[in-house]
């Protein structure tokens, strides 16, 4: 326990607090978030709840998923707020909706959108001058093969992945294996995020795909390299994402849309729709506070505490300023 956490408590046992605001729901009662089921989203849920209940709303977390969230949110208003839905493959059924007034996009979660891209470690960029895919394929020497160091390596995604589609075709766009390279299909999520780890700590090359915001983008210092031509969202959908075109076009990996939507019960709540309206999160932050929960075995609830205590300029921008210290105080009760 913090030493402010432990004196809040203490506080409010002596009956001292004055946290007014939390006995006032009723203009924000009700109010239910969806926890998906991933990392990001579990943590964005959690801060979401401490925040508004510190508004003086009542809140309560309901397990989620992409589709049944999406789908219950459309047909039943519910629930209130699904913080985190990666919507560019199911904007068919939201946008529908959103016409009618049903439901409405609050704007995006993260800053700079879900990150798709091929990453190798900085210190291998700077040290070689390294920008564009097109200059790695030049040193296959800096990215050996794990198993034949006489062939470089580059690490898709795992076989029954969507993305393993992607990076297969985006392998055969730059002509990686021309160039010498190998692809590898890594076999799992965590080993590849296993092999990314382990090559970096011995300081040595590695080339693959990765995405963010997540845990291992947060740990290690990775460079994100550009594919040197505009995103084709036309050819993307045409030749990247089918294996049966054989010479796939160049193309640069789309930044995925990832927005916060709430359902009909929130339209007219001016105090929820006026902080989600300004709450998002920049991606290299959300990556350091997800690598804190991943390296201190933390929960999702551990987590967003994490983030409230240590980031208070952040989210204080989401928030009314004669609000801001109620918030602080009911975010240290968590012991």
């Amino acid at each position: 326990m913090s030493i402010l956490r432990l004196f809040t408590a203490l506080f409010l046992a002596l009956g001292v607090t004055s946290i007014s605001s939390t006995a006032k729901a009723g203009d924000c009662d009700n109010v239910t978030i969806a926890e998906m089921n991933w990392a990001s989203a579990q943590v964005i849920a959690h801060i979401d709840a401490v925040l508004l209940r510190g508004l003086g709303c009542e809140v309560e977390l309901i397990p989620g998923d992409t589709m049944p969230t999406a789908t219950s949110l459309v047909e039943k208003g519910e629930p209130s707020i699904a913080p985190e839905l990666w919507s560019q493959n199911i904007k068919p059924i939201l946008d529908p909706a959103e016409a009618e007034g049903r439901i409405k996009n609050v704007g995006k979660v993260f800053e700079d959108g879900g990150e798709e891209a091929i990453w190798i470690p900085t210190y291998i960029a700077q040290e070689h001058g390294i920008v564009t895919i097109d200059d790695a394929l030049a040193r296959p020497d800096l990215f050996p093969h794990p198993e034949d160091s006489s062939v470089a390596g580059f690490y898709g995604c795992p076989a029954g992945w969507n993305c393993q589609i992607t990076t297969t075709q985006m392998f055969k766009a730059f002509g990686m294996a021309d160039a010498g390279f190998e692809f590898i299909d890594p076999g799992s999520g965590g080993a590849l995020s296993g092999a990314m780890g382990e090559a970096y700590n011995k300081g040595d090359g590695w080339m693959g795909y990765y995405w963010g915001p997540t845990a291992i983008l947060g740990k290690y210092d990775m460079t994100k390299l550009d594919e040197g031509v505009d995103h084709n969202q036309e050819t993307w959908l045409s030749e990247i994402n089918d294996l049966n075109v054989e010479a796939p076009g160049r193309n640069k990996y789309p930044a995925s849309t990832v927005e916060t939507y709430v359902g009909s019960d929130m339209l007219g709540n001016a105090k929820v729709m006026g902080y989600l309206e300004k709450r998002s999160f920049n991606n290299t932050l959300l990556s350091q506070i997800l690598a804190w929960k991943e390296e201190n075995q933390a929960e999702a609830e551990e987590t967003a505490y994490y983030f409230l205590e240590n980031f208070s300029g952040v989210w204080g921008e989401w928030v009314p300023f004669d609000q801001k210290l109620d918030i602080q105080n009911l975010s240290l009760i968590h012991i």
